[in-house]
């Protein structure tokens, strides 16, 4: 079948740059709205943040317009959004980085959570070999070595141009002298009030006695003080020290796991980013121990020989197509990916053009595969939610893509107390018992078992997508558990094979399989009438129209005919302005989420 056409440049009049102008932050109304109603972007011509949380998106923009790069607004947004966002934001946590510097290097930055010391393969198996789920989900016996303030630390130190102090303060700040929360969070903290009730700390910070509302002012004092400490000292300041020595206590207290040598000896780990090539299309992603460059990858290289253009935006036919091939895809998932440094990944072999082919030989356009005769395949060479991203792009075209997460909302519920942060349950990420699915229904193998330093495995996929000439196009990402791969997956196939603007990619409907279970999951008003009827005569089982998951944020450069892009060498904004180029974020109606630029 052949390929569609590129549908990558769009025509926008440049905004007039006046020095270093700042841009209006544009909250998106739309936040509230349904599936498919969509947002109105930011444009700017010197740079972009885009967040989930709005206080946290405008710390990264005030580093832009202090002179700082794309690196001090990311972690400026990271480390706000860990006082604004605790749901997902975090300092407890960890997460994955992709960066494209202006001379077109990548290369990502792993700070994933690891698996204690004193951590074991049965650790959340009961006297009868039954996982007990509650024990790996919830308190303190969940939470893995958190990542999150070394990644961004290491992050700083290797690219960033403004000071420690200054990408730190607006966080600070915000947890010293509080922020207004919106609607949204007073529901969710009131909704988890029972949880937080069962740990000191988080009874302390997070409950009162009359129930949360939109507009009140949550103070964080205790947080403030490690962020001072962290300002201060660095990496010490959180993984040695007072902060530290609370972490260790809050576990003693609760039978956590995590020890002053955990803290001490974890260290991020810089990687090589996972690619692929779509259509003329660089995808630069996240490798090991994320499964989601992997497996983006071969969903790309699964429907690349079919017109999908031709096929359509929502019809039964595309829809069809990419259940076929996600359901492979997660089936490898199930088999293969882990942390590299514990299992060796046929990580070629698996993302092969000729070996995902195979995989579609079986491929009906009218039938469905059923899940149970779809098993992971055999690669050449081979022996046998919650979740938050944010993006930051500058004048010079450096770009990060990063999302970070503490894995269900807020975490393991346990709120560190004397330091006001929640720890993560990444734990529940691990296999606990091979075959058994996970939190997110995600079924694991032996290769992603526990053991004392590792990283579980992760679905979080930070992207960052180079058009065929080479040039910086978009960065895209979004929390959702399972559901992340699919969600970038989809965001990015309705940019390149159905023509649309970002606001419409990310705001359009999505569909999800992962091989287990059986049913296709669709969003609210995400599949017609008419095309349920036709996938369920071709034999699918159907799931959803009352939900909808990810919240995607995306930056994407947009210029004329021409096709400038703003990573050209020595180009400015008064040089873009005049090409046409201007950068555009856009947050997901989903979220809160804002973009601003400068």
């Amino acid at each position: 079948m052949l390929s569609s056409p590129m549908r990558t440049s769009r025509q926008y009049l440049a905004l007039p740059l006046f020095g270093l102008l700042l841009l209006l932050v544009f909250p998106l109304h739309g936040a509230q709205a349904q599936v498919g109603a969509v947002p109105d972007p930011v444009r700017a011509g010197e740079g972009m943040v885009v967040s989930a949380e709005r206080h946290a998106t405008a710390a990264g923009q005030q580093m832009l317009a202090a002179g700082g790069n794309a690196v001090d607004a990311a972690v400026a947004t990271g480390f706000a959004l860990a006082v604004t966002h605790p749901m997902a934001g975090n300092l407890g946590g960890g997460g994955f980085m992709v960066l494209r510097l202006p001379d077109g290097e990548t290369l990502t930055i792993d700070h994933r959570e690891e698996a204690p010391s004193g951590a074991t393969e049965d650790l959340y198996l009961d006297a009868g070999g039954a996982i007990d789920t509650d024990r790996r989900r919830l308190g303190h016996l969940a939470a893995g070595v958190p990542g999150t303030v070394a990644g961004l630390l290491y992050a700083h130190e290797r690219f960033g141009r403004l000071s420690r102090a200054e990408v730190i303060t607006p966080a600070l700040n915000l947890a010293q002298d509080g922020f207004s929360i919106s609607a949204r969070e007073a529901d969710r903290l009131n909704r988890y009030r029972s949880d937080f009730l069962n740990f000191p700390g988080s009874a302390r910070y997070f409950t009162k006695e009359e129930p949360w509302a939109a507009g009140d002012t949550l103070v964080q004092e205790d947080l403030a003080q490690v962020l001072r400490r962290i300002r201060a000292e660095g990496r010490d300041g959180f993984y040695r020290g007072e902060t530290a020595a609370l972490i260790v206590e809050e576990m003693e207290r609760g039978g956590g796991l995590i020890s002053h040598n955990d803290l001490q000896a974890y260290a991020p780990v810089e990687r090589a980013p996972v690619t692929t090539r779509y259509r003329g299309h660089r995808i630069i992603s996240m490798g090991p121990p994320s499964s989601g460059g992997l497996a983006l990858g071969q969903l790309f290289a699964a429907v690349e020989p079919f017109d999908v253009a031709a096929l359509g935006f929502g019809g039964s036919a595309t829809v069809h197509l990419m259940a076929e091939a996600m359901r492979r895809t997660y089936a490898d998932r199930a088999r293969y990916p882990a942390d590299p440094d514990f299992v060796d990944i046929p990580m070629a072999g698996l993302m092969a053009p000729a070996y995902v082919r195979e995989r579609m030989q079986t491929f009906d356009p009218e039938r469905i595969t059923p899940s149970d005769s779809v098993q992971a395949g055999v690669p050449p060479g081979w022996e046998s939610t919650e979740t938050t991203h944010y993006g930051a792009v500058d004048r010079e075209g450096m770009a990060v893509s990063l999302t970070t997460t503490i894995n269900a909302l807020y975490g393991n519920k346990v709120a560190v107390d004397g330091a006001g942060f929640f720890l993560n349950n990444e734990m529940a990420d691990f296999t606990a018992k091979p075959g058994e699915p996970d939190m997110f229904g995600l079924i694991g193998s032996e290769a992603n078992a526990i053991a004392p330093g590792k990283r579980p495995l992760s679905s979080m996929t930070p992207t960052i997508v180079e058009d065929p000439e080479g040039k910086l196009l978009l960065l895209i990402g979004s929390p959702g558990g399972s559901t992340i791969i699919t969600t970038v997956f989809q965001v990015i196939l309705n940019l390149i094979d159905h023509g649309m603007e970002l606001s419409e990619a990310i705001a359009a409907p999505r569909v999800h399989h992962q091989w287990q279970p059986e049913a296709l999951r669709y969003e609210r008003l995400g599949l017609a009438p008419d095309v349920r009827e036709a996938l369920q005569a071709k034999g699918w089982s159907l799931s959803g129209g009352t939900t909808r998951w990810g919240r995607a944020q995306g930056i994407m450069v947009v210029c004329d005919a021409t096709d400038v892009l703003a990573d050209d060498a020595g180009m400015r904004a008064a040089e873009l302005a005049r090409e046409g180029c201007v950068y555009e974020g856009v947050a997901d109606p989903r979220s809160e989420g804002t973009a601003a630029g400068l």
